[in-house]
C-alpha cells in the first residue's frame, strides 16, 4: 500500500513539474500595448493594412494575438498582408510557425530551402530576412551569395547538398528523381523530414507570392538583394 502510494505521489509530483516546466518555455501572452504597437507599425503597399488596433474586427483581433503569443513578436511581411483575411490568415501563419521552429528538419537546412523559394519568386523582403536568419543557423556565406546569383554552390556538406537539390530540383522540374529522394531522407531522417521540408518550401512560396503581390517594401535605408 505504501510503495503504491509513493509511486502516486512520484507520479504526480512529475506532472506538476512538467506543467510547470512547460508554462516557464511558453512565450508570455502579448501585453495590449504590445498588440498595439505591433499594429501600428504595419506597412504595405497595394493591400490595406489597418493603422490602429481599435480598428481591428474580433478576427482579425484574434489573428494579432495569435500570432503574438506564439515564437513572434511580430506581424511584419506577409503576416500583416494576411490580416486581410484573418481566418485563413491564421491557419497558415500557426503551418508557417510550425515550418520554421518545430520541424524535423534542421534550422539551417530549413533557412536553406527558405531561400531558394524566395529566390525562385524574386521576393525581396523574404531574402531580406531569411538571408540575415540562415547566416546566423549556420548556413555557409559562400552558399548563400551563390544562391542570391542563380548559381549552383561550388562546394556544400553533404546534408546541404541533400537539400539543395532537393529543393531546386522539385521547384524546377516539378518533380525529384529516385536518387535525390533518398539523399534527401538519409540526412532529414526519414519520410517525415521530407514531408516538413516540401511544407517549408510549399508555405514560404505562398509567403513570396502575398509580398510580391502586395510589393512589400523593404525597411527604410535597405536595399534590395535580388535582381
Amino acid at each position: 500500500m505504501r510503495a503504491t502510494l509513493g509511486a502516486a505521489v512520484i507520479a504526480l509530483c512529475g506532472i506538476v513539474a512538467g506543467y510547470t516546466l512547460a508554462r516557464a518555455q511558453a512565450p508570455a501572452p502579448p501585453t495590449q500595448e504590445q498588440l498595439r504597437q505591433a499594429v501600428a507599425a504595419l506597412r504595405g503597399d497595394r493591400i490595406w493594412r489597418p493603422t490602429s488596433y481599435d480598428e481591428l474586427t474580433a478576427e482579425q483581433q484574434a489573428f494579432v494575438n495569435s500570432i503574438l503569443s506564439g515564437p513572434r513578436r511580430g506581424i511584419d511581411g506577409a503576416l500583416g498582408i494576411m490580416m486581410v483575411s484573418p481566418v485563413l490568415g491564421d491557419l497558415a501563419q500557426k503551418a508557417i510557425a510550425y515550418a520554421r521552429f518545430n520541424p524535423s528538419v534542421p534550422p539551417k537546412l530549413n533557412e536553406l530551402a527558405i531561400l531558394i523559394g524566395a529566390r525562385a519568386w524574386s521576393a525581396q523582403y523574404a531574402w531580406y530576412a531569411h538571408h540575415r536568419a540562415a547566416l546566423t543557423a549556420g548556413l555557409p556565406a559562400d552558399v548563400i551569395d551563390a544562391i542570391q546569383n542563380r548559381r549552383r554552390p561550388a562546394a556544400m556538406s553533404a546534408d546541404v547538398e541533400a537539400v539543395y537539390n532537393f529543393s531546386t530540383e522539385l521547384l524546377t522540374t516539378k518533380q525529384v528523381s529516385d536518387e535525390t529522394l533518398r539523399a534527401a531522407k538519409s540526412v532529414l531522417g526519414g519520410d517525415k523530414g521530407v514531408v516538413d521540408l516540401v511544407g517549408t518550401l510549399g508555405f514560404y512560396q505562398f509567403v513570396a507570392m502575398l509580398m510580391n503581390v502586395d510589393r512589400l517594401p523593404l525597411p527604410p535605408n535597405v536595399k534590395a538583394e535580388l535582381d
